[in-house]
């Protein structure tokens, strides 16, 4: 009739399409349990600073320094098929050659439920220069608050916990004193 290795091949292919529907109904149900968390995001101030490229010494560039607050709960995107969430904060403005530019000046990574609740008061992360040497003649930035909800099984999801009013104006650089 049929020999050992054809049935276990059959048992193994219908573990395996089971495996795979059941993997495919979590990763729809996905879509099914949406949040859209709101928090709210203000810049205490902007400042920019002349330096030194850390590859060029003699060239000269400006370097931004952003203080923000950060207020959000972000636990209802955790479920049963969440593993973690990517936060973080960008700047999005217009260079002076027409290039539109997002820059991510602070992140982090939230694993757990309880730590989801964000209250954060800090400084940018990363350095926050533009392309070219300095901020004249750059577009007030707009800041965002951005989530990527990295699941177990299926699509990484994007989308946008807050946003500022209105856009910042980048001020004329200034010494350290």
């Amino acid at each position: 009739m049929y020999s050992a290795y054809q049935r276990i091949n059959n048992i193994f292919a219908l573990l395996s399409t089971c495996i795979f529907a059941l993997l495919g109904a979590i990763a729809l149900s996905s879509f099914v349990f949406t949040a859209d968390p709101k928090g709210s995001l203000s810049i205490g101030s902007l400042k920019v600073y002349p330096g030194r490229s850390p590859h060029f010494k003699q060239l000269r560039k400006e370097y931004a320094f952003v203080n923000f607050e950060v207020h959000a709960d972000l636990s209802p995107l955790f479920h049963w098929n969440t593993k973690q969430l990517f936060v973080y904060l960008g700047a999005e403005y217009t260079s002076a050659d027409g290039t539109r530019n997002d820059v991510v000046i602070w992140d982090r990574i939230i694993r757990r439920k309880e730590d989801a609740n964000l209250n954060v008061k800090g400084r940018n992360k990363y350095e926050f220069r533009d392309v070219a040497v300095s901020f004249k003649n750059v577009t007030p930035a707009h800041y965002t608050l951005k989530y990527n909800t990295m699941p177990y099984v299926g699509v990484l999801t994007y989308s946008e916990a807050a946003r500022t009013d209105n856009a910042i104006p980048f001020p004329l650089a200034q010494e350290r004193v």
